[in-house]
């Protein structure tokens, strides 16, 4: 029960995100903000809940090799979408959030095994933060290219379906697989999400809240590191 619910509501940031870029106002500065807290947040909950742990089952060396292959997948992945879909507007950073979400819930699954709710709560706050506003920003764009409000939410709910898949797949998929396989599919989630904070997230904040996002950053990361203490 305590899976299904975390994942939930992490995935829920999607749709709440699209009925906020849909329906409501809110500045480009205090999007940033959010987003640049996320960020800080995810450094950290990546560190504690996937790399860290995951030197008890690989060694130094194969952690670091994940991490680094995880990171070459999403960028050419990323660079990828962007070729095909950057000049897009919305459908572009939908598929862009998409790319961003699979490792993130992938990860956020896998953490789940044999801890509760607590002991991912950095993860997950860190997703559903981030979630939130790139799902706005992406709502707004569509909006601006003419989809119908309706369209625009049922087609974030979808990406929300697909990723709540995702974290039930690292859960269920992995739940009685091997310590070293684990701690390696978290490691290559890991090395992806890092590569998005370069690429997606930490650019994207800093676009529309530069004199801030430092700020944010930290404060997200001492709130992951608050989180974590909470196990």
């Amino acid at each position: 029960m305590t899976v299904f619910l975390v994942i939930a509501v992490t995935s829920a940031a999607l749709i709440l995100g699209a009925l906020w870029g849909s329906y409501l106002h809110l500045s480009k500065k205090v999007e940033g903000f959010i987003v640049a807290l996320a960020g800080g947040a995810l450094i950290v909950s990546v560190m504690d809940e996937l790399i860290r742990p995951a030197l008890s089952d690989l060694p130094l060396l194969g952690v670091i090799g994940t991490v680094l292959a995880g990171a070459g997948i999403f960028s050419a992945l990323d660079a990828l979408v962007g070729e095909r879909f950057g000049n897009r507007g919305g459908i572009g950073l939908l598929l862009a959030v998409t790319l961003d979400g699979v490792p993130e819930n992938l990860a956020l699954g896998s953490a789940l095994i044999g801890t509760g709710a607590l002991g991912v709560a950095a993860l997950a706050g860190s997703i559903f933060l981030s979630n939130l506003p790139e799902a706005a920003g992406g709502a707004k764009k569509m909006i601006g290219q003419g989809y119908s409000k309706a369209a625009v939410v049922g087609l974030w709910a979808g990406v929300a379906a697909l990723l709540s898949v995702a974290a039930l797949g690292g859960y269920f998929a992995l739940e009685d697989a091997p310590e070293g396989l684990i701690a390696a599919i978290r490691c290559l989630a890991a090395g992806a999400v890092l590569a998005s904070l370069a690429t997606e997230v930490f650019p994207n904040a800093f676009r529309d809240d530069a004199q801030w996002t430092g700020i944010a950053v930290a404060i997200g990361l001492s709130l992951a590191l608050a989180l974590s203490q909470l196990e």
